[in-house]
Parts: C-alpha cells; structure tokens; sequence
C-alpha cells in the first residue's frame, strides 16, 4: 500500500503512570511499516514519569502529540476521552494499551482488511496474551463474517454450548472504522467494566467483522494490569450479564436468550457460592450484588443458600478435589506474597 494512499489511522494510548512500559508501546507504533498515522496518548495525570516519555517522543515525530486530562478519570472514561482527540480525517482508529505493543506489520494487514471490504466495521486478528495466542475464532482462511452472525455466535456458544467463542480479544487487537465511533455520543459504556467487549456488540449491529490470521498485537500479563483485578473479582460474569441482557434480545430469538440468562444466572450464582465458601471476601460479593441490583436482578439468598447447600454436599463427597481446591489457594496466596516482596525489592 503506496504511502499517498494511505488512508490516515488513529492510534491512541491512554495512560496513568504507565513509565514502567509506556517506551516500548510508543516504540512499536514507531516502527510500523504503515506510514500514515497519528498518535495520540492521552495522560490522565500521572504522577510517574509518563507524560516526560511521552513528551519526549512527541518531539522526535510531529506525528505524536499528548493530551492531558484537567483532572484524574476513571479507566473506562478516560479511554472515551482518548477516542474524542482523533483527527476529523480518521478513516481508522486502533488502540494501544500503555502496556501493550504491536508487531510491525499490524496496522497495514488490518487496513488492508478494512479496505478491501467496506462493510467491515472491526478488524481483529491473533494476539499473543502473555505466552499464549488467543483469539482463534475464524476458519482460516475466511476474513470477514457478518457482524451480526458473530455476536449471535458467540452469545449461543458461550452460554448454551458452553464452547468458549471469543475472537474480539482486547483493545489493543481491534482496529475500528472511524466513522462508527463518530456516529455515537461515546463507544465505551462507562458502566460496564468491559465495555470493550460491549462496544464490539454494538458496532457489529450495523457492520462486519474482519480477521487478519497472524498474530499482531501483544498484550501484557502482570500484577497491576486491570486483567488482574478481573480475574479476581471475576468482573466477566457481571460484563456480560450487561451484555446479555442488553444485545441477547436483539441477536437471538426470545426463547434463546431466555435459555441463555437462566445459564448465566446459575453460573453467577454457582461463583458467589464458591466466592463465600472459598475466599470468604465480602468485596467480591458486595461488587456483585450492586451490579445484579442496578440491572435489575436483585440478589436471591435462598439462591445462594441452595448453591452453597450443593456445594458443601460436593466437598463432602469428593474429598480430593477439596484438597485440590485447598492446595491451589495456598498457592496463591504464595504466588501473592511472593510479587508483593518482589514489588518490595
């Protein structure tokens, strides 16, 4: 693709006291062999040294230029904040998560994609998520499918297949069509945690879905990554329940999503029962239950209470698996201990 013809790309990278990696995103970004981009990383007051890195860059390319928030946002908002400063001639926007980075032929083999087929609205492709590579949803070598028959799919084989189906992978592995993100007030639900994958589910109402089959984005595992506080808190079930009942009644029939939240809800709950048995941490369940309640579905004890019911009778006959379950939140405990004495040093 002649760099004359280059339609111009927006990268953009929100960051909060991000110095630890931010050098490496931006680096990547540099050494794309797609030419016609602006970058811009948005500082949401960082009290580290990111927004001296980023401005350091920012003289090396006229390309780069840094925003920085009034004032401290949430994650989610800031990352609208950061869609907002695009150049009016965007025809592209990708993010890059601070801690993230691309492999260099990333935004070329994605825009080849989104040109060569008009009616996609996303382009994602295989991403390497720490040691592993995700997000193989796709029969090579099909590139596009209809967004809507996506989200219907991934819906069915998650909660009545219970196949896990998951290609939009992170923010960092989407390249979006401008143009969708200019025709709503914001992309990101600032309610919903995953909001990401939200948005995928509402752009693919109305566009199609591209996969470029090489793996060309890289996204970070470690302790302070948000990915951490979710796995945790396991803050998926709540993001899809949002999901769920907000787009299952526009991709499936009414008999289908009925199916598919009473799955979820006995998943939600069979969580909250292991949570209380298992960890016994009142935050996981107090950041349930405000979740569930501000949906809708108010919080059932007589539910919980047969969960734990049936789980206590699982402990009891299944003596192993009670020590399995011991040794391995032992372990973590370890593993826990072990980073906070490494953060230490």
């Amino acid at each position: 693709m002649d760099v004359q013809t280059q339609p111009l790309v927006s990268l953009v990278t929100p960051v909060y006291n991000g110095e630890k990696y931010l050098a490496e995103c931006i680096e990547s970004v540099l050494v794309q062999t797609y030419q016609n981009w602006e970058y811009i990383i948005v500082n949401n007051c960082s009290t580290d040294r990111s927004r001296e890195i980023a401005e350091g860059y920012a003289k090396q390319d006229a390309r780069i230029r840094i925003h920085t928030n009034q004032k401290f946002v949430g994650m989610i908002q800031n990352h609208n904040i950061a869609f907002r400063q695009i150049s009016s001639a965007s025809q592209y926007c990708k993010m890059v998560h601070a801690d993230d980075w691309l492999f260099p032929e990333c935004i070329m083999q994605m825009v080849k994609i989104a040109e060569a087929h008009p009616s996609v609205g996303i382009v994602g492709a295989y991403g390497l998520h720490g040691t592993r590579v995700c997000w193989d949803g796709l029969p090579y070598p099909s590139t596009v499918i209809s967004g809507r028959d996506l989200c219907r799919r991934s819906l069915l084989d998650s909660y009545l297949r219970h196949v896990p189906f998951y290609v939009f992978g992170s923010p960092t592995s989407l390249l979006i069509r401008s143009k969708l993100m200019r025709d709503r007030p914001v992309l990101y639900n600032e309610s919903n945690l995953h909001a990401d994958k939200e948005a995928c589910f509402d752009l693919l109402q109305s566009s199609n879905f591209g996969f470029v089959h090489q793996v060309l984005t890289y996204s970070r595992q470690h302790s302070e990554a948000s990915t951490s506080f979710s796995t945790r808190f396991n803050t998926y079930l709540l993001g899809n329940l949002i999901i769920l009942k907000k787009y299952g009644p526009i991709y499936l029939s009414r008999e289908e999503y009925n199916k598919c939240l009473k799955y979820h809800m006995q998943r939600y709950y069979l969580f909250l029962g292991q949570s209380l048995l298992w960890t016994r941490e009142k935050q996981i369940l107090d950041y349930h239950k405000n979740g569930m309640r501000a949906l809708g579905y108010p919080y059932s004890r007589t539910k919980l209470l047969k969960v734990l019911f049936l789980e206590v009778l699982d402990i009891l006959g299944n003596p192993k698996k009670t020590l399995e379950r011991t040794a391995r939140k032992i372990m973590r405990v370890v593993q826990s201990a072990s980073m906070a004495d490494t953060r230490a040093l």
